[in-house]
């Protein structure tokens, strides 16, 4: 149930950003920075309807469709179906998360985790994206933080509508994986309590990173290890606050994550190490970890990423953030070479 076997390595490319997220972006940029993952060597791709009201797909198809379908391993998620018809994107209702893609398409979404939605989420999956196949599909926030009290409903209506089309596509050679995309671990628990079905690997956004991993690190990834069930990273950066941004959460940070930030980055200043790479290496480090898909709105982003992915920690860095509780002494750190 792992799909170390299908990934192409350890670092992809999240494609959040490129719905709009946080602003509108000039569609040459987003081009240009699927562009830029191809062209350094990126060939893991991982997008949503969610993005965007279909925005992320588009444009990644649009790049990746210049190139061999065999050459590269594709992701996207269902559980929301876009129409054609429009809305105010400003105004939808996304939990926690409000106002996240209002720069994105005016398609309205709807939720629906059904066996029909599935299969309805996957066919228009394909046409945006201009290819025939995927090649894993994670099921997407059946969570507290876009249903707050009605997860549990969200969630049972996925287990029993998509988790079972998903395993059923598995089965048939269809897709070769399915998961959980989600921003909770709770749902993930849950999942891997359950006698059927098996997912193969979960997408977990935010929850495994350098600012927020006791909780997964507790029950959560043990678990997954024990299952085989491998986690995908996402968000590494904390929605852009451990890159030089201003978001954790997808909204303004507060003022307690501002500071431990600025713990971290001082330490990381006294080591001559950069933040980025202290947090994608950290997200890497746990055994379970399969990969880390960080976003990125901007070409230069991308060489970023990879040289973050390379660079020398030592290991005296780790163990002054262990030694001011910034993370857990549970947590895996990676080895200094």
């Amino acid at each position: 149930m792992s799909i170390t076997h299908l990934l192409p390595g350890r670092l992809g490319f999240g494609t959040a950003p490129l719905g709009n997220m946080f602003r509108a972006i000039p569609d040459e940029e987003a081009a240009a920075t699927v562009a830029a993952a191809w062209d350094q060597g990126i060939r893991y791709f991982d997008t949503a309807p969610f993005y965007g009201a279909g925005l992320s797909e588009i444009r990644l198809g649009d790049v990746l469709a210049q190139h061999p379908r065999d050459d590269y391993v594709l992701s996207t998620k269902v559980g929301r179906v876009v129409l054609n018809e429009t809305e105010d994107p400003a105004a939808r209702d996304l939990g926690e998360k409000g106002g996240l893609f209002e720069h994105g398409r005016p398609n309205k979404m709807v939720n629906d985790y059904t066996a029909d939605a599935t299969l309805r989420s996957i066919e228009d999956s394909l046409k945006r994206l201009r290819t025939d196949r995927l090649d894993i599909v994670w099921v997407h926030d059946v969570a507290q933080d876009f249903y707050g009290d009605e997860w549990l409903a969200a969630y049972e209506s996925a287990r029993t509508g998509a988790f079972r089309v998903l395993t059923r596509l598995r089965e048939e050679g269809v897709i070769k994986a399915w998961g959980l995309g989600v921003n909770r671990v709770e749902p993930l628990e849950l999942t891997l309590d359950l006698d059927e079905p098996r997912p193969d690997a979960f997408l977990l956004a935010g929850r495994y990173t350098l600012l927020d991993h006791d909780r997964a690190l507790q029950r959560l990834l043990p678990a997954a290890a024990e299952h085989d069930v491998d986690l995908v990273v996402g968000g590494p950066y904390s929605s852009g606050i451990l890159a030089g941004g201003a978001h954790f959460e997808y909204q303004k940070a507060p003022a307690e994550i501002v500071t431990k930030v600025e713990r971290i980055k001082a330490l990381a200043r006294q080591h001559s190490i950069g933040i980025k790479a202290a947090a994608l290496q950290f997200a890497l480090a746990h055994p379970a970890t399969a990969a880390a898909i960080p976003g990125a709105t901007r070409p230069s982003r991308i060489a970023e990423d990879l040289a973050a992915l390379d660079e020398r920690i030592p290991a005296a860095f780790w163990t002054a953030l262990r030694d001011e509780k910034l993370i857990s002494a549970e947590a895996p750190v990676p080895t200094a070479v």
